[in-house]
Formats: C-alpha cells, structure tokens, sequence
C-alpha cells in the first residue's frame, strides 16, 4: 500500500461554518476541490500533499486519507472488511496507533465499541503477518485510524494530522476563555482584511487574533510550530518530503512589516500571556502591545481594520456591565476609529444591540456550540450621504 504517492479521497475538515475559508485556503496551494460542505472540504491527492496541506493550512481540523470503503452491516462485517486492508504495509508492529470515529450504525450504542473492533482488526492482521502485535491507545500523537461509518457504509481513513490543526502550537498559555486559532485566523480573512494595512484589536486577552494577524501578514503558515503530525509514522514517510515543504515555509515568509499591528487589553496579566504567545510564535516584535482601557488604545491616522471579541454574557448577572462595554465600545470605534472598518465577534444578539452601530454584514461563525456572528461597521470620516448633485 504505497499511499504517499497514490491518489485517493481526502478530506479536510474543519469546524462548522468554516469551509469557506479553508476552501480559499486549500486553492490557494493549487488544490481543486472536489466538494465543499458544512465542516470540510474533499479532494483527490496522495499522503505527500497531506503533508503540504497540514503545514500550510490554518482553518482545518483534520486532513484524512481514504483507504477504504465498503458495507458493513453490523460489527462482524466491520471487522472483516478491515481484516482485509493490508495493515502491515501501514503500521509498524513495533509501533502505536490509535483510532477516533464517527459511528451511526443501529447496532453501535457507543463509539468506543467500534474503535475496539476497528483496533482488533488492525492487531490480529498485523499479528498473523508478523507475528508480533503493535501497541494501542488514546494518545493520538503517532499513526490514527479513522472510521467513519453511516448506517452500513463504512469509510476508514488514515488521520494525516494526528492531533488537530485547529490549535497552531504557539498558544502555550491559553488565558481566559481564548478563541480557538483556527476561529480566530477565519473571521480575520472574513475581514478581507489586505494583510498591508493597520489591524488593532482592543481588549486582546491572550493574545490570539493580533497574533493570527502578524502570522497572516507575514504569510508564516502554522507548519512552522509544529515537528509532529500523524503521516510521519505511517510505514514509507519520506522525511525529504517534509523538510522540502518546511523549507517552502522558510522561503515564502517575510519578516518585517511596514504597519502596525496593535493589542491592548486592561489586564496587564493579560498582555504578558500575549506577549510570550507572541514571543513563541516569532512575532512580538510585530505587535505593539500595551496595558490600557480599549477606549484609551492609540489609533493611527492610517486606515485598516479595527477588530473587538468581547465578552458574550453566557454568566448569569453579568449583563448589565457588558451592555455598558458594547455601547462603550461602539462609541469608541464611532468617535476614534474615523475610516476604518471596525468588527465585533460576538455569540449575543441582545448586547450587539448596544453597540449603536449599523452593521454592513453579519457573518456567521460558530465558537464551540455557541452561535455567533462577525458584525461589520464601516466607520465614515465624514456623512455617508453623497451631496445631490446640483439639477441645471
């Protein structure tokens, strides 16, 4: 089973509401997509453009390569369709592996049943070809099996990823309620944001937008922190292949900017778990970082985008102070923010009220469960009414 060079169905996945970008993302590698749907995006390629996929990619979760797909009624069937793929061609017997799935089969009350039958598989074929049998587990840090499996059609996948991609590695100290990267690297290009201009991102927490925004403008992809994926432990990885695609990253990033990128947060304990984040992603010395109320954040003359994720409100009693905080906010951008295009990430319709604000677009996102939406305000200089033209 040469997969690194043999092409197959992969699929990339991603949180819901995010394919969109991750679309725009996988052609601009000159990937065509074959389908795009609610959290993914399918494809036709080989593991060695997984690998090109999971170090440039900054909106997937997984990327997946099919190895097989077959009927499988019920767990007896399951096992013996497996029992047939040549697993010894894939995983060491000296090795680990682990399986994650995504089971609605009527004769499955848990997943967990399913991985045990999915790993027996793998164990008894490759026992009885090597007469040795690899190690199991949870950690998903070596080779991972996929099964997907809907009623009696069943897919298993090599997981090219291991763990996810949603989390881009820099990100050692999380803060208070963070906004997951891949999120945060999204409703930034939703933005359309020219990555040449001034990004300010008032009350900052931990850091996560502006730093996703120095790595967008540096073009410095997420494969930069990261030595560990699932293909490299799968039987006929090329590291060459790896460290060729590494340098491609050298390569196309820059490291200097000629505009500002701004954090402020009031939270001075804040700022430093931004500024190491940012120090650990290579990028604190694009970020002018001070402690500060949002309403005292400098704004230069220049124009670009202004960028808040404030609290939603998801604790009882704390309404009243963050209706204060929205006004407060759609003040400031309405009074300091003069030609920019200012934008709120928020999961609470009734606090978005208080902003004041008419947005231009609402733009749909979803944060874990919770839905959400990217508001967008064009912030005038002057009347947004163009003078009548004079009638001769």
């Amino acid at each position: 089973m040469e997969v690194f060079h043999t092409d197959s169905r992969i699929v990339i996945t991603c949180n819901k509401r995010l394919s969109p970008y991750l679309q725009k993302e996988v052609e601009e590698l000159g990937f065509t997509p074959t389908r795009v749907f609610q959290t993914g995006i399918e494809l036709n390629g080989t593991v060695n453009d997984c690998v090109a996929l999971n170090l440039n990619l900054r909106c997937a979760s997984q990327v997946i390569y099919l190895l097989k797909s077959f009927t499988a009624a019920d767990p007896k069937e399951l096992y013996e369709g497996l029992l047939e793929i040549e697993w010894e061609k894939l995983i060491d017997f000296t090795g680990y592996f682990s399986v994650t799935s995504n089971v609605n089969n009527e004769h499955i009350t848990t997943p967990l049943f399913a991985n045990v039958k999915v790993k027996d598989a793998i164990v008894d074929r490759i026992k009885d070809k090597k007469g040795i049998r690899p190690n199991s587990g949870s950690d998903q840090n070596k080779t991972v099996i996929h099964l997907y499996w809907q009623d009696d059609r069943a897919e298993v996948f090599l997981d090219t990823s291991g763990e996810t991609l949603a989390k881009h590695s820099y990100r050692k100290i999380p803060g208070k309620a963070p906004m997951l990267e891949a999120l945060a690297a999204a409703t930034i290009m939703a933005t359309n944001w020219d990555r040449k201009s001034t990004f300010i991102n008032p009350m900052c927490g931990s850091g996560t937008l502006a730093i996703e925004a120095a790595l967008l403008a540096t073009d410095k992809s997420p494969g930069f922190f990261r030595m560990n994926y699932g293909f490299m432990h799968i039987i006929g990885y090329e590291e060459e292949v790896f460290f060729t695609e590494r340098r491609k990253l050298k390569d196309k990033a820059t490291k200097q900017l000629d505009f500002k990128i701004i954090a402020t947060d009031i939270s001075a304990d804040a700022v430093d778990i931004a500024q190491k984040n940012a120090r650990t992603a290579g990028v604190e010395h694009l970020i002018d970082f001070n402690v500060c109320d949002f309403a005292d954040t400098i704004v230069p003359d220049e124009k670009g985008v202004v960028m808040f994720n404030p609290e939603y409100g998801e604790r009882l009693g704390v309404h009243n102070k963050l209706e204060a905080t929205y006004k407060r906010i759609g003040d400031f951008m309405k009074q300091q923010c003069k030609g920019y295009r200012g934008y709120i990430f928020t999961g609470n319709p009734d606090l978005a009220k208080r902003i004041g604000l008419q947005a231009k677009r609402r733009i749909e996102f979803y944060n874990g469960k919770l839905d959400c939406r990217l508001l967008e305000y064009e912030l005038y200089e002057g009347s947004k009414r163009e003078p009548k033209e004079t009638q001769q």
